[in-house]
């Protein structure tokens, strides 16, 4: 379909004029008063709604100038879809997919210190029953150990009672 005979030189490489090198340019522009489909098979080229006009899409710019194109009227990929309405269909996604983002990222925090807070409390009930426990088993042991005292008479003034 296309054809390219011009040969490949350096200069042509480094200004990047690599479209007119395929013959591309020329194809845009042979499509000038067909319709938007006809000029968007082709990739390279923008359709303006306004002038009826297919052109070469400017590379060297992100968006085409307004001098070109007004945004509102340009289409590109597909008819139904100008840049204006392309561009604020995007910001919005991108926003909803940044504030999602930080919507997750904040319960994952959230809930993490909520688990651990959780955790905390377990663990402090866990402590205090063991204390409990350990205080009971003391205080039995200290009556088995004043029980075994009075039955062998020791629990009067003991000379060894002072370093207990």
């Amino acid at each position: 379909m296309y054809t390219n005979n011009s040969v490949w030189s350096y200069n042509q490489t480094t200004k990047g004029n690599i479209y007119s090198r395929l013959g591309l340019n020329a194809v845009c522009e042979t499509k000038n008063g067909t319709s938007c489909e006809e000029c968007l098979k082709i990739v390279t080229c923008l359709w303006c709604q306004k002038t009826k006009m297919c052109i070469t899409y400017p590379v060297k710019t992100i968006l085409p100038p307004h001098a070109l194109c007004p945004l509102n009227d340009a289409r590109w990929g597909r008819c139904w879809v100008n840049f204006q309405s392309l561009i604020i269909a995007m910001a919005v996604v991108g926003g909803v997919i940044i504030i999602a983002f930080l919507v997750c990222l904040f319960c994952c925090c959230k809930c993490e210190h909520i688990g651990s807070t959780r955790f905390d409390a377990k663990m402090e009930r866990r402590t205090n029953k063991m204390k409990g426990k350990q205080e009971e088993r003391k205080a039995e042991m200290k009556m088995r150990h004043e029980e075994i005292r009075t039955k062998y008479g020791l629990s009067g003034s003991n000379p060894y009672s002072k370093f207990s």
